[in-house]
């Protein structure tokens, strides 16, 4: 990496003004012991403080909400470290802030909820807004956290102060957890209140603490849940908050329970449920005891019957940037499951929108980041790993260092060869829709998919849900020969390499013949060349309710025996199908690894010739090539 001048940026004033002044390129510690100041090489802070000699300190922050109705704003429980100069000679410093309701005392073996019934539960439904309806009768939970990610070890050292708080109702802050509603969302936002001078803080023995040590500018990060309370906070439009680096993080909560009027759950944590969630971070003492009332509630509202769309999930949904001022730095898998892409594609546009500065970073991997290693290489040449890109974005927005970062492409996406590039945004803004017209010529043999016109065949096919005894990727092999249990349709092999890049839809003419509902799935495969014997590829999932076919929020009976228009869109997507193989859809019922799972036998029966794929290509039809 080229080197640049060195410049110490010193005096950080009471209202944050920060005085540039060149410094020696081998510059290792700041200028003079009685003016500390931080040391910037090549645009990013140095390990110059000492963390060894970094002050520790634990503070009860009061927060405006009063989760576990005992009469007291509860209080929130935070750790700081910070250098020592901020102590002694006065240095402020802006704060890296991660919260998290996983800091200690889960309860490791909650139990779950089975998936297996006899009937769907929606199927006694017969008419219900989720909207106006809201009030109806993890273990392994850690490896979605952000566990401890050494940001004190990193950041203190580079003149920042670090602070790690515990979520409300976990661990030692008080109340009762509420699992990403408002009341959680203002037990986070109040920390930065008490960084600003608004909000109350305390020692262990009741005497109040100020934090006149920081400039009060904040940055926000964490992964899964860890990330997903930065997202929370954000919306909010608290003054103080600079920028946000949620990582696998939640946008809605509804779209990580549910999915288009379904019960869908987060990948390879099949049962689990925003109460089950809760229950895991309160800890059995408390879930089992003063909380679980609130968590009784959370049990009821959460609705396991319907799957709409409701206030209950309308409170847990971030999809709204109108507050925004924070800039957005999201970073997520293209392969991630449990916090499925949808959270951070929704997230973007919403951003887009309101036109929030922001930058995006996209990796292959799954529930996780994308490793501090990783490196992009930019088209002006400079090389940077995940780590340094994470470190000059603080840098510019709390410490206004000028590296020219927002001047970066906004977009960086790893390949499917692991080799990261970079885009100028996402969705590419060369994506036109493009339709792939289903066709079949028998009730239940292999069909195709075409971008020319519909097939004029009038044939109905038919499959018959088995999904609780027959996986996914059983469903997904064998594509050339028929199968009662699910449909396939494959396109033509490919002249040229297709990429997509957003959200594939899937619309599909459909009857339930002989229940009241059903489970429906659509996978999107790549199914290599013809006569491959490597197993295809699942490159993106989606999920629907029948009965929800005209909104998440609203259950509308269905007749059976009676064709449906059905339209949804599958998890996002940013993918390259190679030359010579084949795009294929596959459509089930009940999915193994995601949706409730009733006892066989639903029978299904699909028109066509009245239904399509649509794709997201970069280039449009002519890209295609079909």
């Amino acid at each position: 990496m080229r080197r640049t001048p060195c410049l110490a940026l010193l005096g950080v004033g009471v209202a944050g003004v920060l005085v540039l002044s060149a410094a020696p390129p081998a510059a290792a510690q700041p200028a003079a012991a009685t003016s500390p100041g931080i040391v910037v090489v090549d645009g990013m802070t140095q390990p110059v403080f000492s963390l060894a000699e970094a002050i520790e300190e634990r503070v009860y922050v009061e927060t405006t909400v009063d989760t576990d109705r005992d009469g007291r704003r509860d209080r929130v429980a935070i750790d700081i470290s910070r250098p020592r100069e901020t102590a002694t000679q006065g240095f402020k410093v802006p704060v890296i802030f991660e919260h998290s309701p996983y800091r200690k005392g889960t309860w490791n073996d909650v139990p779950y909820p089975s998936v297996l019934v006899d009937e769907l539960p929606q199927n006694g439904v017969t008419r219900r807004s989720g909207l106006r309806g809201s009030d109806a009768s993890v273990q392994s939970a850690v490896a979605k956290a952000n566990l401890p990610g050494q940001l004190d070890d990193y950041y203190v050292p580079r003149g920042y102060a670090v602070v790690l708080g515990q979520s409300v109702g976990t661990a030692d802050s008080d109340g009762c957890p509420t699992s990403g509603d408002q009341a959680e969302t203002l037990g986070t936002k109040a920390v930065i209140d008490w960084l600003n001078g608004r909000a109350k803080g305390y020692d262990a023995n009741g005497a109040p603490v100020t934090a006149d040590w920081t400039t009060g500018a904040v940055g926000m990060t964490g992964v899964s849940y860890n990330g997903t309370l930065p997202n929370q906070v954000a919306t909010t439009g608290v003054q103080g908050l600079k920028t946000i680096v949620p990582v696998a993080a939640i946008s809605s909560w509804y779209d990580y329970y549910r999915a288009n009027g379904l019960v869908v759950a987060p990948g390879t944590y099949q049962g689990e449920d925003v109460d089950v969630l809760a229950q895991f971070t309160a800890g059995r003492a408390r879930a089992e005891g003063p909380c679980a009332d609130e968590i009784a509630e959370l049990t009821a509202r959460q609705d396991r019957v319907t799957g709409d769309y409701s206030t209950f999930w309308q409170d847990r949904d971030y999809l709204d940037a109108r507050k925004v001022k924070a800039s957005v730095f999201v970073v997520h898998g293209l392969n991630d499951w449990n916090v499925k892409t949808e959270h951070f594609a929704g997230w973007w546009d919403e951003l887009a929108k309101r036109n929030v500065p922001r930058k995006i970073w996209l990796h292959q991997g799954g529930h996780g980041g994308p490793g501090n290693t990783a490196s992009v290489t930019l088209p002006d040449g400079r090389t940077w790993t995940y780590k340094q890109t994470e470190n000059r974005w603080f840098d510019y927005w709390l410490w206004n260092v000028r590296n020219g970062i927002m001047d970066e492409p906004t977009a960086v996406l790893q390949r499917e060869d692991r080799a990261y590039t970079t885009y100028r945004n996402w969705p590419d803004p060369g994506v036109r829709e493009v339709p792939l017209h289903l066709g079949a010529t028998a009730a239940t043999a292999p069909g195709t998919l075409t971008a020319g016109k519909p097939a004029k065949a009038k044939v109905e096919q038919r499959f018959v849900d088995e999904g609780r005894t027959i996986h996914p990727d059983t469903l997904v092999a064998g594509a050339d020969t028929a199968s009662p249990n699910r449909l396939v349709y494959r396109s033509p092999e490919l002249t040229r390499d297709v990429r997509i890049s957003g959200r594939p839809e899937m619309r599909l003419r459909m009857a339930i013949d002989n229940k009241p509902d059903a489970n429906l799935t659509a996978y999107l495969v790549d199914y290599g060349p013809t006569g491959s014997t490597a197993a295809p590829t699942v490159v993106t999932r989606g999920w629907m309710d029948p009965q929800n076919r005209a909104s998440a929020a609203r259950t509308e009976p269905l007749k059976q025996g009676k064709l449906y228009d059905l339209r949804w869109t599958l998890e996002p997507k940013d993918y390259v199908f190679p030359a010579g193989h084949r795009i294929g859809v596959v459509v089930f019922s009940s999915d193994q690894e995601y949706t409730l799972l009733p006892l066989g036998g639903t029978r299904l029966r699909v028109a066509p010739q009245h239904s399509e794929l649509r794709l997201p290509v970069v280039g449009g039809r002519n890209a295609l090539g079909l």
